[in-house]
């Protein structure tokens, strides 16, 4: 079969690949598309990377193709959804359905596997992924679905983590309109009464904003913090979501952040801030709660679905045939790409 594979630092290859061979609770899903993001560009460009010759994607939908001996609850040619977090099922934070922060498949100082970012992931003509890590997709179409493995899952478990300040008549920010952005801004509007700003520096992208419903749209200047403050009237936002996470981006979040507020940085740009335990400190203000998370849970997959189902989340998107493969990831960095970017096999 044909795969998208990380050949060394910075170098990728469309190579041919034997068909993976699956276990007894393990199922062999024909890809029918691979969601491409920035955490693909940015493994494929660190020389720490340790696993040359692993096939990229993250973000896979298909069709099961064979079953394992042991596997039931799944039939050959079902449309599923490959979930991002493979941790171990049996932890205490698994039982308690925190199976993004897994003690056996992550721990304190790393995260539980995904596939592409370890395991071979869904850039090929087939995947293996054990059965439970299989999501049904009803009549969900498999081509497009996969970006709801992140960038769909992501802003769901950061969103669902800052529902105490979403209530009716507040305000939230959502900085970066790109392929978590655009999916964060459409659960917002689905799920909560908030006035949503939203906040990119390209014109484009915005427009996107506002036909997904964004209230307010504001183009990334130094202004930017100035104009947030005064539509609320100094206060901020009661909500800040960084789906980019670069310096620019940090620096905006914590100025418009009102108190007391719930402050969430999503993209991995490489940002930071200060923050000192002191009554002077000025970088936030009082009561900021400040979260960075991985990935979501299987509950926070299972409401992305739904609401796909319903239609009231959809994936921008961009399709390139697998042997593109290598064009789609320059058309990314290029920022070029509205949405997200799909290889199809």
């Amino acid at each position: 079969m044909r795969a998208l594979q990380i050949v060394s630092a910075g170098v990728l290859e469309v190579r041919d690949v034997p068909v993976p061979e699956i276990g007894p609770d393990e199922v062999l899903v024909k890809v029918a598309g691979a969601g491409l993001c920035h955490s693909d560009v940015h493994v494929l460009h660190s020389p720490e990377w340790p696993l040359p010759n692993m096939t990229l994607g993250h973000e896979t939908a298909g069709h099961v193709a064979k079953l394992g001996n042991d596997v039931t609850g799944l039939a050959e040619g079902e449309a599923v959804l490959v979930y991002l977090v493979w941790a171990c099922g049996v932890c205490r934070p698994c039982i308690e359905g925190r199976d993004n922060v897994c003690i056996n498949a992550g721990g304190r100082d790393a995260m539980p596997p995904c596939p592409g970012l370890g395991p071979d992931g869904g850039m090929a003509e087939y995947i293996k992924v054990k059965a439970r890590y299989l999501e049904p997709l009803g009549d969900l179409d498999p081509v497009t679905a996969g970006p709801l493995a992140d960038a769909g899952l992501t802003p769901m478990h950061a969103i669902n983590g800052a529902r105490h300040r979403l209530t009716p008549g507040s305000t939230v920010a959502v900085i970066g309109v790109g392929g978590l952005g655009h999916m964060g801004l459409q659960i917002l509007k689905a799920t909560t009464g908030a006035r949503i700003i939203a906040i990119d520096s390209s014109e484009q992208k915005l427009e996107i904003a506002r036909e997904h419903g964004a209230d307010e749209t504001f183009l990334s200047d130094s202004d930017t913090a100035a104009k947030v403050l005064a539509l609320t009237d100094g206060y901020g936002a009661d909500a800040v979501f960084d789906f980019v996470g670069v310096q620019p981006t940090v620096d905006l979040a914590t100025k418009i952040i009102a108190p007391d507020g719930a402050l969430r940085f999503v993209g991995l740009g490489g940002g930071s801030f200060t923050y000192a335990a002191d009554s002077l400190t000025s970088t936030i203000p009082w009561g900021v709660d400040v979260r960075r998370s991985y990935g979501g849970t299987r509950s926070d997959q299972r409401q992305v679905i739904e609401l796909a189902k319903l239609g009231k989340i959809s994936v921008e998107t961009k399709q390139y045939s697998l042997e593109d493969g290598i064009q789609a990831f320059a058309d990314l960095e290029a920022g070029i790409v509205p949405g997200r970017a799909i290889l199809v096999p």
